[in-house]
């Protein structure tokens, strides 16, 4: 089952649970340049320019977290790779999925600008750029 949390519910599970791993599946570039929450790992779902399924991200993860009962966290900018990426997890048994509901950057608002209605950077939880 992937349950869906908002980035404050996410950033407070980490901190109670110290099992619980999160994974950034932005591209290289926006886990770069746009930034990241302080110890994600890095594991791109897609990466640009063709925007095609990375296809050793399970296999990446696998290696990253073996055991697959531990709390895997998934970020994306917006919450719909990362749902994506928690589907493919769950196919191969993991069990303790969390998806992180609008990201990093949160959702378009009317000017189509993300990071002013939601999302980790948003919610002033901790980040870094490179």
């Amino acid at each position: 089952m992937i349950e869906n949390l908002t980035p404050q519910q996410s950033w407070d599970l980490l901190q109670q649970d110290m099992d619980a791993v999160l994974v950034d599946v932005r591209t290289k570039v926006e886990h770069a340049f746009v930034g990241h929450p302080l110890d994600a790992i890095h594991i791109a779902w897609k990466e640009a320019p063709d925007w095609q399924v990375n296809l050793t991200f399970v296999a990446e993860v696998e290696k990253l977290v073996p055991d697959k009962s531990r709390p895997v966290l998934l970020m994306c900018r917006s919450g719909q790779r990362s749902l994506d990426a928690a589907k493919a997890l769950e196919e191969t048994g993991y069990q303790h999925l969390i998806n992180i509901i609008d990201g990093f950057e949160g959702p378009l608002d009317q000017h189509n600008h993300r990071g002013n209605l939601g999302g980790w950077r948003f919610n002033n939880l901790p980040w870094v750029q490179s």
